[in-house]
């Protein structure tokens, strides 16, 4: 697995998430399907398909955790500097629009109320990482070149 870039609040918030997960997450599924289990035949009883479905899931988002965390690369938020490198918070201004989109570039699993999360490997993050504030740039999208001026936001 690649390595994740995300911020030390993003880290510590997927650790937390994990040990929740790992410890009452599983404890719950499991009183779930052994409820589900005593109400008779497994094979009409939609509770315990239910209950098992939720516990896949449940170890497929541990796991996913799991790998995220050993393979995570800890970043700063917000670095000090006058371009943009994961972690920080800037402005997009699209091309013919005077609106400035507020966004960082990051991992999905960074959660910033009212700002856009950018994966660096993304064309638009291809494009954006390591260009200095003010510059416009452009990246192909499925229709088209699209060109956006990146703005500092403090």
């Amino acid at each position: 697995m690649e390595q994740t870039e995300l911020t030390r609040e993003t880290y510590e918030r997927l650790k937390r998430e994990l040990q929740e997960l790992t410890t009452v997450g599983r404890v719950e599924a499991a009183k779930a399907i052994e409820a589900a289990r005593a109400l008779g035949d497994l094979s009409e009883n939609g509770d315990y398909h239910a209950a098992k479905d939720h516990k896949s899931k449940l170890e497929a988002r541990i796991k996913h955790l799991e790998n995220l965390l050993k393979n995570a690369k800890i970043v700063e938020k917000d670095t000090p500097g006058d371009c943009v490198t994961v972690g920080v918070t800037f402005g997009l201004c699209y091309e013919g629009e005077d609106e400035v989109e507020i966004c960082m570039l990051g991992s999905i699993e960074e959660q910033v109320e009212g700002v856009t999360i950018i994966s660096p490997n993304s064309p638009l993050g291809q494009a954006v990482l390591g260009k200095p504030f003010g510059s416009i740039v452009s990246y192909k999208a499925p229709h088209g070149s699209i060109s956006v001026k990146i703005v500092n936001i403090k």
